[in-house]
């Protein structure tokens, strides 16, 4: 099966930023890969779904965690540089 996510979900793979377009569900027996258009290449690849995370949305108060844990990975690296 098929799913076209209408609207599109940001999330981030292993890869950087994309935006996910479909998931494909092949049964109960293989993992659900989702189709995701990278941000910074426009690149269509295929991501595993345990390889996705949904990146924060203030809106709806999802993944708030993740934010902030990235942030201060970046604040240690602008002061070890």
């Amino acid at each position: 099966m098929i799913l076209q996510l209408n609207p599109s979900i940001l999330v981030e793979t292993p890869l950087g930023r994309g935006m996910a377009l479909f998931i494909i569900d092949y049964g109960m027996h293989q993992n659900t890969c989702w189709v995701v258009a990278m941000e910074e290449s426009g690149i269509v690849k295929h991501f595993d779904c345990n390889d996705i995370i949904l990146s924060t949305n203030y809106t709806y108060r999802l993944n708030l965690k993740h934010n902030t844990n990235c942030r201060k990975e970046e604040e240690q690296k602008l002061q070890a540089s």
